[in-house]
This record gives C-alpha cells, structure tokens and sequence, in this order.
C-alpha cells in the first residue's frame, strides 16, 4: 500500500532530470490550469534533451506587465501567452514580428538582455501544418468557417501566403465583414453561415477550414446540416483546427464524401515547435517530436 502512495505521488519523470541550470518557460492565461502547452512543450525538450522547464503560470486579466516584470527577474527564457492576454501584450513589447503586428496578437515571448520579443505562431504553424499534408494555398479559394481570433490568424496568413480568395462564414456576419476590414491585400470576403450560403459558396472551394468549435469534445455545439460538403469539388480538401476528437463529425463526413480529411493536431504540434525555435534558437523538426507529443497528450 505505502509503495501504491508513493508511484501515485512521484511527480512527472521529466520533473526528475532538471538540472540548477534550467531554464524556465511556461504558459500565462486566466484561467490557464487546462492548458496543454506543459504536457507538449516538456515532451519536446525531453525528446530533444534541452536543458529547459516548462511550467504554468496564471495571470489575472490586466497584469501583464507586472508579470513580464516578474519573469524578467525570474530569469525566464520566455514564455507563451493564451486569453485574454494576447492583445494586452502587445504594447509592452520591445519588437513584434510580422504576423503579432498583422493580427494584432501576441502568443510567444522571449526574454533577452532584458528586452521582450513578441512573435505570433498560429498562422505560420498552420502554413506548415498544411504543407506537411501537402496542402498549398497559393491560388486557392476558400471557405473558413468562424471569425473569431484562430479564425484571424487563419484567414490573413492565407491571404498572405496566395490565396486567390478567403470567404469568411460567420452566424454573425458583422463579425465577420469587421475581420475581413482587417486584410491589407483585400482578398477576404464576409459570408453567410446558412444553408444556402454554405452550398453556394462550397462548389467553388478548394479548401474548407473550421475555425468554430463545433464538433468539439466536451462542447454540446454542432453544425446543423453538413449538405454543403456535397457542392465540394471532388478535389477538395477539408480541415478542422480541432483536435479532441481526433475525428470530429465534419471530418468524418468529408471522409466518407471522399476527401482529404485533416484533424487540427497539426496545427497544435506546429505552433508549438515554432514558440520553442524561438525560445532556444534552434531548428526543430517536427517529425522526431510528433510522437513524444501525442503520447504525453494521450497520457495526461
């Protein structure tokens, strides 16, 4: 019984192997305790063997710059930042990155010679989640599903990256005509998410992309009638930025109409190597990490 209490009570191996010389990293939200950002960060600098701690650290809604205070004392590498913080940060940056000042988001910091960097990772991590499919934006049309903040970052790196044209679907489509305002190269067009709009706009789309949280484990939300993914071109691919399920009723649908069906754990691995490519200054590939991360996720 005593040994029972005790491999219940033994912390994480990972924990085990972190030198007096580690460097700290973590996450900072409000509320924050659900990130997976521990579990997939500590499973790639254990997989690469970095000498780096990745904690997580919660942050009241308009504290940021005590915080950043704090870290840089702390002697923090950087840290990444999830809502309601990613706008907050922005002014307190000593540099942005093209994509930060683009989406006006900041999600990675990194702490140097007592200076702040902010990058953004989301929309570069799903450019290089859908190569890795063999996906390709450059001349494509559209169909991104939402507006909110993934469905920005989304929607301005496709138009970035060549997409001939982004429609931007949204129940309220003022949401949406406010994110395409936002496009510099004017290639995102606001768009209804009726029936009818979504058949319309479907059989002349290359991609579809779901930025909305239907489908998602542990939400009782659903899109209503998937008739829109029969107007498909047969070509068409289709892909859902979540990732819990692995398989949401969308993908399984598109699947069975016969296309390419791409669940959101892509994505999720992708940003988060970029966030530590830039805390550590090294190239990472993504390949010899995907597995450490999916196991650490299915674990914990």
């Amino acid at each position: 019984m005593r040994e029972e209490r005790a491999k219940r009570a033994a912390p994480p191996a990972a924990l085990l192997r972190v030198s007096n010389r580690a460097k700290k990293l973590c996450v900072i939200g409000d509320p924050v305790e659900h990130s997976k950002s521990p579990l997939i960060q500590n499973a790639m600098i254990e997989a690469l063997g970095l000498d780096y701690l990745y904690l997580c650290q919660p942050v009241p809604r308009g504290a940021c710059a005590r915080w950043l205070e704090c870290a840089q004392f702390a002697g923090y590498a950087g840290f990444n930042a999830t809502m309601p913080h990613k706008q907050e940060l922005l002014p307190l940056m000593d540099a942005l990155d093209g994509d930060a000042s683009l989406f006006g988001a900041v999600n990675t910091v990194c702490l140097r010679d007592g200076k702040a960097y902010g990058y953004n990772t989301d929309g570069e991590g799903f450019i290089r989640a859908l190569a890795a499919e063999g996906i390709f934006p450059a001349g494509m049309s559209v169909l991104l599903l939402g507006a909110g903040g993934a469905a920005k970052a989304v929607a301005l790196k496709l138009a970035q990256q060549g997409a001939r044209r982004v429609f931007v679907s949204n129940r309220t489509e003022e949401k949406a005509r406010q994110l395409c305002a936002q496009d510099p190269l004017g290639r995102l067009y606001p768009a209804g998410f009726d029936r009818e709009s979504l058949r319309a706009l479907a059989a002349g789309t290359d991609l579809v992309v779901n930025c909305t949280s239907l489908g998602m484990e542990g939400t009782r939300g659903q899109f209503e009638d998937f008739s829109f993914l029969g107007a498909l071109p047969q070509d068409a691919a289709v892909v859902d930025l979540i990732y819990a399920p692995a398989e949401t009723e969308l993908l399984r649908q598109a699947a069975r109409r016969g296309h390419k069906a791409v669940n959101g754990m892509g994505l999720l691995i992708q940003q988060a190597v970029l966030s530590l490519e830039h805390f550590t200054g090294i190239q990472i590939d993504p390949v010899c990490v995907q597995g450490a991360v999916e196991a650490a996720l299915k674990a914990g």
